[in-house]
């Protein structure tokens, strides 16, 4: 029987390429967005290797997240894996001229809707005792670097839950882990700082940064691991970088 896992944020970067990546190795999937149009196209692309069934909801809005959870059919029920993908960096101010919209984003996706997907997820794992979490975290989980204060704040606070959840399903035999990448060359930076393109290039310029394909590789490890095994904390950057803002540029 087919496992099957629940991935957030599954229509660009990380998320996506995870997506394709289980389905090429059979998982039959659980698809999150806010996208439709997205959703559509990569459950007809992904279509043609396993199961696929798509939730079209923003995991900000808590209503929306466990009523979506609710509809999932019961072939697709028995979630073995969660992928706490989605996530966002809005802006990069200093403390002083952040924008109170940009915070609530981040908390509001970063971890409150983090907390909302697993809260509606976790029961069904605690009912079969078994369950494999995985939350996408960031080097800015590790440590806090010039204007990255509230984005490295709510990225701190998934690394915090990731080792809470572990301590507290620990008596369920549920798995629980993190994984923190680096610079990954998504449409990250481009969110962050507000569609600006230009801007978002330079970030990945003169230097190869990771690409969303070598994390879902890394997920893809983790979770295929015997179940005995459980890679609880990686971090993962690419050969150019050392930290947060030492970069080998050429």
């Amino acid at each position: 029987m087919k496992k099957t896992a629940f991935i957030t944020g599954a229509t660009s970067g990380i998320g996506r390429a995870t997506a394709k990546r289980l389905a090429q190795d059979g998982f039959q999937l659980v698809i999150c967005g806010r996208r439709q149009e997205r959703l559509d196209e990569l459950q007809e692309e992904l279509g043609a290797l396993t199961e696929v069934y798509s939730l079209n909801f923003d995991v900000r809005d808590k209503e929306a997240v466990f009523k979506a959870v609710e509809r999932i059919p019961s072939e697709f029920a028995k979630i073995e894996v969660l992928i706490n993908n989605a996530g966002n960096a809005h802006g990069l101010d200093p403390i002083e001229n952040g924008s109170l919209e940009d915070w609530d984003a981040m908390i509001d996706i970063n971890v409150k809707g983090l907390l909302y997907v697993s809260k509606a997820i976790i029961p069904k794992m605690i009912a079969q005792q078994s369950g494999h979490i995985i939350n996408i975290g960031s080097t800015a989980a590790k440590e806090v670097y010039p204007n990255g204060n509230v984005y490295c704040a709510s990225k701190h606070a998934v690394d915090a839950l990731n080792q809470g959840m572990r301590i507290d399903l620990n008596q369920y035999g549920i798995r629980v882990g993190g994984i923190h990448p680096g610079m990954v060359e998504t449409e990250f930076s481009e969110v962050r700082f507000k569609g600006d393109k230009e801007r978002a290039e330079k970030v990945y310029h003169g230097f190869q940064p990771l690409c969303a394909e070598d994390i879902a590789d890394i997920i893809h490890f983790v979770v295929t691991r015997p179940y005995h095994v459980n890679i609880a904390d990686l971090v993962v950057m690419s050969t150019a970088q050392a930290s947060s803002t030492i970069v080998k540029k050429d």
